[in-house]
């Protein structure tokens, strides 16, 4: 290593703050609400071996799984300057609505490193506007499937012409590839103030310090035999619990999981392909380290994540994976928490463990501006489990999530939608010592008709406290009062009211005599 402590925090940042720059990009050039205000994007660096050297402080389920993009893209020889898009989750991707550019840096003539920016998009099209279909049975009915390939101007005019909403995904394209351009200019400019062979050795020297740090946390904790089982609320074909199952062991400084037992893949869309469950374990991993270990490729080599091939968490081509990304994902973390909490490790008590995934969508609003379609995406935050010493926050993205919500005002302009009510669902977190915290209530009026489909967890089986703490509150999805399952498609008319109650998170420790709920 040829840095010291000094060297080490200045570059790091360095890097850092090129990743933040191209997420700020994105986030302020794109069109649609879902990328613009509630930021369901992320942003990386990754050298020329494909490994990361950092990341914008953006979504962990995208984030942890970027590395396949770029392997992806680096099977196929890029030449420097190329842009790549690519949303395939069998091909380096997550779901389908998750399009990601990987851009090859040029640097004097060569590939000096990748530019990766991925970014939720509202409509790929599809059986369902929104492509979040509740009852999709394989990836066909969820959007257009897009293998690694030069982004030209061809492969954009097809993709452009299988979505509901073009215009909204040109622009938002336009926005991601300005941010992969904005990282390659700014790696470029630390190489000219540095030098490249500086910044090489000092990316290499990164991993390999994050590497050293989390091997070093992991053996303060090691501990082997670790099993948890925790439960999928159906998967929109089939209303029967699907068992997620774990063995954890820490040992010499790595972090394995083992996904043995877990159920073999779904009729319906929770299936998640491996580096969507291997995004999960990374997540959890990463609590245990202390907070300045830079997040990067050197983190990874301490993970180890193996699951039986066709089973729910390691997915095979056609399966449908849309609900995998975001609901099944948030299992996996809470399952691998509850794993460390039964070994006797200080973890918090499980959040909510859902993302209370809502897809609105139709055609022809006369009058409206969206004659031609419209597809509106959200999730919603919820309450996060309380840990020793802090209650657990109140409506807040939890776990794999880390968006923001869409501003009312922004939601009734742009769609046919009213809000009617928002708040925190008072009550709804787990009592403890510590207690969990509060989910929220939302309550959308259609305003025209409309397909509707809900995504969510947690309806059946509430969060679990820890410590002897209560369990938080679980949620419910519901319209004109009727109570939905946890996931479902079903049409609106005007005047339609969906309320939906996002789950509590549980407590932590036993409540102390007298102390509030």
């Amino acid at each position: 290593m040829s840095l010291d402590a000094v060297g080490l925090e200045v570059m790091g940042h360095a890097f850092a703050s090129v990743a933040e720059e191209m997420g700020l990009v994105l986030i302020h050039s794109a069109v649609s609400p879902n990328i613009r205000e509630r930021r369901d994007c992320s942003a990386a660096l990754f050298d020329a071996a494909g490994e990361m050297i950092a990341q914008a402080a953006h979504i962990p389920v995208h984030l942890g799984a970027l590395h396949e993009s770029v392997a992806a893209v680096r099977a196929l020889s890029p030449a420097p300057g190329e842009v790549f898009i690519l949303n395939d989750p069998y091909a380096g991707g997550s779901h389908l609505p998750d399009i990601t550019l990987v851009g090859a840096v040029e640097v004097d003539g060569a590939v000096g490193g990748y530019g990766v920016v991925r970014a939720h998009h509202s409509d790929v099209g599809g059986m369902q506007a929104g492509s979040m279909p509740a009852g999709a049975r394989d990836i066909f009915a969820e959007g257009v499937v897009v293998p690694p390939l030069l982004l030209t101007p061809e492969v954009e005019r097809f993709l452009l012409a299988n979505v509901r909403t073009p215009e909204a995904r040109r622009a938002d394209l336009a926005a991601q590839r300005a941010a992969v351009e904005r990282g390659a200019d700014d790696l470029r400019a630390l190489a000219a103030r540095h030098g490249w062979a500086v910044l090489r050795e000092a990316a290499r020297d990164l991993q390999a310090y994050a590497e050293r740090r989390a091997r070093q946390a992991l053996a303060r904790v090691e501990a082997t035999g670790l099993t948890a089982t925790d439960w999928l609320e159906g998967d929109g074909v089939d209303d029967r619990d699907l068992a997620i199952q774990v063995r954890v062991d820490i040992r010499d400084g790595v972090f394995h999981a083992d996904f043995t037992g877990t159920a073999p893949a779904a009729r319906g869309n929770v299936n998640c392909p491996l580096a969507v469950a291997r995004s999960a374990v990374l997540f959890v991993v990463r609590t245990l380290l202390p907070e300045d270990v830079p997040t990067n490729g050197g983190v990874t080599r301490v993970v180890r994540v193996t699951a039986p091939e066709g089973c729910l968490v390691h997915a095979r081509f056609p399966s449908a994976v849309a609900a995998g990304n975001v609901e099944t994902s948030q299992r996996i973390a809470d399952t691998v928490f509850l794993a460390l909490a039964n070994g006797g490790l200080s973890v918090p008590a499980q959040g909510q463990g859902t993302m209370n995934n809502v897809t609105f969508g139709g055609i022809g609003v006369r009058g409206s501006g969206l004659e031609a379609g419209w597809t509106y995406y959200e999730t919603m935050g919820g309450g996060q489990g309380a840990s020793p010493g802090a209650h657990g926050p109140s409506g807040v993205h939890v776990g794999m999530s880390n968006t923001r919500n869409t501003p009312v005002e922004v939601l009734e302009m742009e769609y046919p939608l009213r809000i009617r009510s928002y708040g925190v669902r008072r009550g709804s977190g787990g009592a403890g010592k510590w207690m969990g915290g509060a989910g929220v209530t939302r309550e959308f009026e259609a305003l025209a008709p409309m397909d509707a489909s809900f995504l969510s967890e947690r309806r059946r089986h509430a969060p679990c406290g820890a410590g002897g703490g209560g369990a938080g509150a679980p949620g419910r999805t519901l319209v004109n009062g009727v109570p939905l399952p946890p996931k479902v498609s079903t049409p609106l008319a005007p005047g339609d009211v969906v309320r939906v109650e996002t789950p509590g998170g549980g407590g932590w420790g036993q409540p102390e005599p007298g102390g509030e709920r």
